[in-house]
């Protein structure tokens, strides 16, 4: 119970600063340009591997360990949310706004470094699959929650009511901590801070494939990162579509294909192999981009909504599925943690940077090129794959060493 309410707390607080902020922005006539530069309160996500450290090192005491930095990061997320539900958008600066979105990425970031120690600490070894699976439930549930149940509650109850009502809710994932089992055994310090930290980063920059896995690392779900960043905008200005409406399909539907997507990719990578799998997933995820390029040319299309929502979210999470598994082959066994906490980091940077240009680049160019742009961005990762087999098969064939 503990490990998949944990994860459910991890996974509320993604969207509220994510796509269900971007809807209200929508709804609150906020310029595309300045949506798209919201994405960048994502920075904390990026750069949780800096202070994971320091987390790790300290405990406050009152609760064991973990479980009190856990308590106090889930608050200071509850009492983020609870204030962004007072705000008023038309009385309030969009930088206050986006500073209260800053501090909800920031503290449910530094919650995940602690959630995911937990997870690992108070697992045994043959235990530690299912956890996973309970915690990424849990995670899932939450974003149905923040995503879809959002969206559908805020067309009766508005943004504001949905915010300070989550807020609760993350109240009472905290005070949940006073009932949940401790951290057993009292670990060591030692090996801590910019030593341990450095170790792996060199270990990576000192391949000579360097160069050529951060590329792939960076792009490959590049194109998925352009299309999917103002696809709440575009569903409820351009096409106008309800709240209602896109939170069923966009948010509800989107992620069960996606979950589909995942279980069946890793089928296929097991059965086809790791590079088979990148390279046409990949292609799968650049050519589903052009459905919504699709919708951009025609009236509101509840069955074309429901395809290509249903399409691209499928294609991405096979995507995703054989990109993890991508990530899992580069770490080093010894450094597997922090080397998987900064490719995983790397490979976020689109989902963070793509929300300013995209903006900008609907508001020069409309939405149609947008979308076709988004699938210009996917081909590269899909060239350098095809181009250089050879050299990184051993990336696509068994762990590193």
């Amino acid at each position: 119970m503990a490990i998949g309410v944990m994860g459910f707390a991890s996974g509320l607080p993604l969207s509220l600063s994510d796509s269900t902020l971007q809807a209200w922005l929508t709804v609150e006539n906020i310029s595309i340009a300045s949506i798209g530069m919201f994405s960048l309160v994502g920075f904390p996500y990026l750069f949780k591997f800096i202070w994971a450290p320091l987390l790790d090192c300290l405990n406050l005491g009152f609760l064991g360990r973990r479980k009190d930095w856990i308590f106090v990061f889930q608050l200071c997320v509850a009492a983020s949310l609870l204030f962004m539900g007072q705000m008023d958008f038309a009385q309030n600066k969009l930088y206050i706004l986006g500073a209260i979105a800053f501090s909800i990425a920031l503290f449910s970031a530094s919650q995940d470094i602690v959630v995911d120690a937990y997870r690992a600490d108070v697992s045994m070894p043959d235990e530690r699959a299912l956890a996973a699976a309970i915690s990424v439930t849990g995670y899932r549930i939450a974003m149905i929650v923040s995503g879809a149940g959002a969206l559908i509650a805020a067309q009766t109850i508005g943004f504001g009511m949905v915010y300070s009502i989550l807020g609760l809710l993350m109240v009472l994932c905290a005070l949940l901590n006073f009932v949940f089992p401790e951290v057993q055994g009292i670990p060591s310090n030692e090996g801590y801070g910019l030593k341990s930290l450095a170790a792996p980063f060199f270990d990576l920059i000192h391949r000579k494939e360097f160069l050529l896995i951060m590329f792939l690392v960076l792009s490959y779900k590049l194109g998925d990162a352009f299309a999917g960043r103002l696809t709440t905008t575009f569903l409820l200005r351009y096409l106008e579509f309800s709240l209602v409406d896109v939170g069923s399909i966009n948010k509800a539907l989107g992620l069960a294909a996606s979950i589909i997507g995942a279980i069946y990719g890793g089928v296929i990578v097991y059965r086809f192999g790791l590079y088979r799998s990148l390279l046409y997933f990949g292609i799968l995820q650049a050519i589903t981009n052009l459905g919504f390029f699709i919708l951009s040319l025609f009236e509101k299309n509840y069955f074309g909504l429901v395809a290509v929502i249903g399409l691209e979210n499928l294609a991405g999470g096979m995507g995703t599925a054989a990109f993890i598994a991508f990530l899992m082959n580069i770490c080093n066994k010894s450094y597997t943690a922090t080397q998987f906490a900064i490719l995983t980091a790397a490979a976020s940077l689109g989902r963070v940077f793509s929300g300013p240009p995209s903006g900008f680049l609907v508001e020069g160019f409309g939405w149609s090129w947008f979308f076709i742009f988004s699938f210009l961005v996917a081909l590269p990762s899909i060239i350098v794959l095809k181009i250089y087999r050879v050299r990184l098969h051993a990336y696509f064939s068994q762990e590193n060493k």
